[in-house]
């Protein structure tokens, strides 16, 4: 029983991002519950509504908990010309583009789109040291489409490797989206295994790969992010 209760905990570890959230979250459901009982109570209605509201915040509740969970995670294979997937969620988008940011060479567009059941945390792609960060406002375009890579909300970030390869990564805000957060800043050393950032409610992450890599994921197919293995590096 111990193990299991361990496993359960690790299971569903919440991101601290959601900690106002869930806390502003939480009282605010207990107020309108407490009103609505109180209410019903004062002119000695049914409790039918209390009920239905109570199962309605309830449920509502545990759907933001879920977007916030959070499951630790060691990739356990040797990281050395690896590219990791940078988040959970599904496989939209493989093709050729011309990167204009920071690179201004064609690369391997590799998108993840996250629904909002997803695990939201994003995770490093690469060791290496970070050589560029920067956040651009925009819109909001649905996360799916092509040009939210280049007009929605969005934070670039560049890692290069220890074999002196640039990847770039791009966190993308979605229709429901409203906010991105990076961690890492110019100059920090990072490994798969650290958190690259956070984006709240339905988003999408596209990793620039070099050409000559070997893709390893294919359209439509699930990732599970620091698990799954987007790329092999020439």
């Amino acid at each position: 029983m111990g193990k299991r209760l361990r496993k359960f905990r690790k299971r569903i570890k919440l991101h601290h991002e959601g900690t106002h959230t869930l806390v502003i979250g939480g009282v605010a459901i207990v107020l309108l519950n407490a009103l609505v009982y109180m209410v019903l109570m004062h002119f000695h209605w049914t409790l039918i509504p209390f009920y239905i509201v109570a199962g309605i915040t309830g449920v509502l509740y545990l759907i933001i908990v879920n977007f916030f969970r959070c499951p630790p995670r060691h990739f356990e294979l040797e990281t050395s010309g690896l590219v990791i997937a940078p988040a959970d969620g599904k496989i939209v988008c493989i093709e050729e583009v011309e990167e204009t940011e920071f690179l201004h060479e064609k690369r391997i567009m590799v998108s993840i789109f996250m629904s909002v059941t997803n695990v939201h945390a994003n995770w490093v792609p690469v060791d290496g040291k970070i050589k560029y960060v920067r956040h651009h406002d925009g819109n909001f375009h649905r996360a799916w489409l092509p040009k939210a890579s280049t007009e929605n909300e969005r934070a670039t970030t560049v890692i290069t490797t220890p074999e002196g390869t640039d990847i770039l990564v791009r966190q993308i805000a979605g229709a429901v989206a409203r906010r991105i957060v990076t961690y890492p800043q110019v100059n920090d050393q990072v490994d798969v295994d650290d958190h690259l950032g956070f984006i709240k409610f339905g988003s999408r992450v596209d990793t620039f790969l070099p050409f000559g890599s070997k893709i390893m994921v294919k359209m439509g197919q699930r990732t599970t992010g620091n698990e799954t293995i987007l790329a092999k590096l020439c």
